[in-house]
């Protein structure tokens, strides 16, 4: 008699159990490559399964993950699986939103408070498997939930400051920060290492190209040629490159006018201004339209 009390005291708290049920969709979020490749996601995403087994009636349905996605430059409005959630939540699919931790959904004071705020509106609970539940039961909350984005947003913006004034100070110092290398030089790589000890290149001269790029300096400084003269003059020499010719080339022409070394915003947009013009100029030569 006392096992079948037991027995359907078990049913019904199974039955209650699945009664009270939550359906849960958790979002990761990966704002770099350095990121993914140190496996970021699944770390957020064993975090958040674990902290799902560990709350009565809580079941995942569905898991988004964002790869590469910067939750301070790129809008909601503009990320596919936070539109999705979206969508998912006004049919009323689930119950729970769950992140690792809040920021997770964004870095950006001016608009993820009121995403958060949004999904609490519309009957979805907001969780962090670290930080605890997202409430907006009075104003304290709501000022909470907007300082923990401001001060997201600040980091983002601090630690955008420090990556610019880095790589400004390695290209002051003459070291290679990355893109397409200018023509006249070649990467040798001389036992320098980034932060995650992986070997990287510096610029020296090649002897060759340079011989070019002196003879490019020649015409444009002492006989006046322009951009479309200068790529004329070359084509007509049979002066031909590797592999991205034209912007190796149109790069040593930007550099007529400011050193490839420095990095000031001017210096940037006299080098934009000329390439673009010589890639011009090249691509009417290379498609037989020179004037």
């Amino acid at each position: 008699m006392a096992e079948k009390i037991m027995q359907g005291i078990k049913q019904i708290s199974e039955l209650i159990g699945q009664a009270v049920k939550k359906r849960v969709v958790c979002l990761y979020r990966v704002s770099t490559v350095g990121q993914v490749e140190k496996d970021d996601i699944p770390m957020q995403k064993q975090y958040c399964r674990e902290f799902c087994r560990g709350q009565s009636g809580w079941e995942i349905v569905k898991e988004f993950s964002e790869k590469g996605v910067s939750g301070f430059k790129v809008s909601a409005k503009d990320r596919d699986a936070i539109q999705e959630i979206q969508k998912m939540a006004l049919k009323g699919e689930f119950d729970i939103l769950l992140v690792f931790m809040f920021d997770r959904l964004g870095r950006r004071d001016d608009e993820t408070p009121f995403v958060v705020e949004w999904f609490v509106h519309n009957g979805i609970e907001v969780w962090s498997a670290v930080e605890g539940q997202q409430r907006f039961d009075n104003h304290v909350d709501k000022l909470l939930n907007y300082i923990r984005y401001w001060q997201a947003s600040g980091e983002s913006i601090k630690t955008s400051v420090r990556v610019k004034t880095r790589m400004e100070q390695l290209t002051q110092e003459g070291h290679f920060t990355g893109g397409c290398i200018p023509f006249g030089y070649r990467l040798e790589h001389k036992g320098r290492t980034n932060k995650r000890n992986q070997d990287v290149g510096d610029l020296v001269n090649d002897p060759d190209e340079a011989e070019i790029v002196k003879l490019i300096f020649q015409k444009y400084l002492c006989e006046g040629y322009g951009a479309q003269r200068l790529c004329r003059y070359l084509a007509e020499q049979g002066i031909q490159t590797e592999k991205d010719a034209t912007y190796r080339l149109l790069q040593s022409t930007a550099s007529l006018r400011t050193p490839f070394t420095l990095g000031s915003s001017e210096m940037e947009t006299a080098n934009q201004r000329c390439c673009q013009s010589f890639k011009l100029s090249t691509q009417k030569l290379m498609n037989g339209h020179s004037r």
